[in-house]
Parts: C-alpha cells; sequence; structure tokens
C-alpha cells in the first residue's frame, strides 16, 4: 500500500511543541510520508531538524535535559532588546545535529519569522537551517531580534503560530496542522507553584529563582507573585499564549487543514523543556486520535 504525503504544519507554543515530535512519529509509524514542512517558532525548530534528518539525535538529547542544564543554556543579553541571546542554544544544537541549507534538504521546509516593523510574516526557504530557526523562535523580550537580510527579525508566532499558507502550493495527499494553542483544560498553575511541588532535588525551586532574579536585574522590575503565585514569567507566558490562541483559531476557520490536532496552551509551560517525555508522549496520542480512523 502507497503511503500518504503529508504537508506537516507545526505551531508555535514553546516546550508544548515537543509534542511534535510525537506526532512525527505517529505519522511515521502508521504509513504516513512527510514531503513539506511549514513551522513557527517550536514548530520551526522541530520541523528544521526532522528535515535535516536528525530527529532522533535531538529527541535523545532533550528527553534527557535537566532543569539546570536549561539554565545554562541561558546566555544573559546585557542590551535592551531581549533578556537572552540565545547563541549557546543554538551552537549548542548546531553541534548536536549539524546545520544545512534549507535548498539542500530532502524535503521542502520553510520557517516562519515576523518583521515587527513592517507588520508582515516573513517566509524562510533558503540558507541555513539554523538561521531560520534562530529568527523564528526569538520569543519578545525573552530572546533578542535575529538580523537577517537587513532586518530585525522576531517569533514566527506573533503573526502565524499556524503556518499553513506556505503549503498551499504542496500536491501532497493532506495537509496536517498542529496547533499548541487549543483550548485550555483549566489545570495549569504557575512556575511558581510547579516549583514548590517539584521534588527533583529542588531544582525546579532553584530556576525559578534565577528565572526571577533574571528578570529583576535586567528589567528592574519586581517579579514577586500575587495571591495566586503568578510572577511575571507567568503574566507574560499566558498574555503570548492567549494571543496565539485567538489568532491560530482564526488562521484555521481562515484556511482549514484536512486534519487538525490541537494541544491544549495550559499543558505545560514555554520553557518547561525538562518535560519531554511526558510533551512527546501527548503529542503521539494526539495524532493517534486525531488519524486513527482516517
Amino acid at each position: 500500500m502507497s503511503k500518504k504525503t503529508v504537508s506537516l504544519v507545526l505551531g508555535s507554543g514553546g516546550a508544548r511543541g515537543l509534542a511534535h515530535i510525537g506526532v512525527i512519529h505517529w505519522l511515521e509509524e502508521n504509513n504516513y510520508e512527510i514531503r513539506s514542512i511549514s513551522g513557527a517558532s517550536i514548530g520551526a525548530l522541530v520541523g528544521g531538524i526532522y528535515a535535516c534528518g536528525e530527529l532522533d539525535v535531538f529527541e535523545k538529547w532533550v528527553r534527557a535535559i535537566t532543569k539546570m542544564q536549561i539554565v545554562k543554556l541561558l546566555d544573559v543579553s546585557w542590551g535592551k532588546q531581549g533578556l537572552v541571546e540565545g547563541d549557546r542554544v543554538i551552537d549548542t544544537l548546531k553541534e548536536l545535529v549539524g546545520d544545512r541549507r534549507i535548498e539542500d534538504l530532502p524535503i521542502k521546509y520553510t520557517a516562519i519569522a515576523t518583521n515587527v516593523r513592517r507588520e508582515k510574516e516573513i517566509w524562510l526557504k533558503s540558507g541555513s537551517v539554523f538561521d531560520a530557526i534562530r529568527a523564528s523562535i526569538s520569543l519578545p523580550l525573552f530572546l533578542t531580534p535575529f538580523e537577517m537580510n537587513g532586518m530585525k527579525l522576531l517569533d514566527g508566532g506573533i503573526l502565524n503560530p499556524v503556518p499553513i499558507a506556505p503549503t498551499f502550493e504542496d500536491h501532497n495527499d493532506i495537509t496536517l496542522a498542529v496547533n499548541l494553542g487549543g483550548t485550555p483544560t483549566g489545570t495549569v498553575t504557575s512556575t511558581a507553584k510547579r516549583g514548590a511541588k517539584d521534588d527533583d532535588n529542588s531544582a525546579v525551586g532553584r530556576l525559578q529563582e534565577k528565572i526571577n532574579s533574571f528578570i529583576d536585574d535586567l528589567m528592574k522590575r519586581s517579579s514577586s507573585g500575587d495571591s495566586d503565585g503568578w510572577t511575571m514569567l507567568d503574566i507574560a507566558d499566558q498574555t503570548f499564549d492567549a494571543m496565539q490562541g485567538t489568532i491560530a483559531r482564526q488562521k484555521l476557520a481562515t484556511y482549514p487543514p484536512d486534519h487538525t490536532i490541537e494541544i491544549a496552551r495550559d499543558v505545560c509551560g514555554t520553557l518547561e523543556f525538562d518535560r519531554a517525555n511526558e510533551m512527546i508522549a501527548l503529542g503521539y496520542d494526539a495524532a493517534a486520535r486525531s488519524l486513527g480512523h482516517s
């Protein structure tokens, strides 16, 4: 039986995007062939690494990463355009999986970034895969903008968290979109509360302290929480997620794909990359529920 060909659209949403790995695994195990990938932010990262043929290497690394290792990857920016430079993360990933040119990849790949000054999304379809990824993951306030071709580029999810349009000219059997801005489950807790309950040698508590101190020092603002334990990081995180969720619903309604996999936007925090095992399993199960009888 011939495989069904897929245009895969991978949405933005921080650490929730590790669910993309589970979706890809389910597709590969169930007679689907991914021929095209369009991704924003974490979707561009996972999709780009998959297109390079190195997803297994990345998966092993991210499954093993600890909270304190995440902190060590945050290279402080002493400028005013973002809290973290991002070079350390990108250099680590380049060493891990290598870099390729997009035009040399075996499958079609498009990363989405945002030119805020011109209020337009930018489709990155050539050049270094990791330059495209770095531009696409430039989360406002957190990562500094990435300069490319005379433009300062920010996170692709700002204007297009589920970038379906780059697949319009594909001739594949189905277009599958993975939306990480799905309806909240209502069970989300603040990073402060999650840290208080974690028993990973108090690593989360130390992580929260470092992040709060980090924000205090650089932005001269208090990060102390209210009676619910929310910090400034939580507020920024929830605000950006709500914004992306609204835009994603509009995009999906305007340009409906053949199938959509929804991941609730409150299943994990933006920086909780230490929850890889959980998120990958979540993506796999979500793909099975969505496509299992198609």
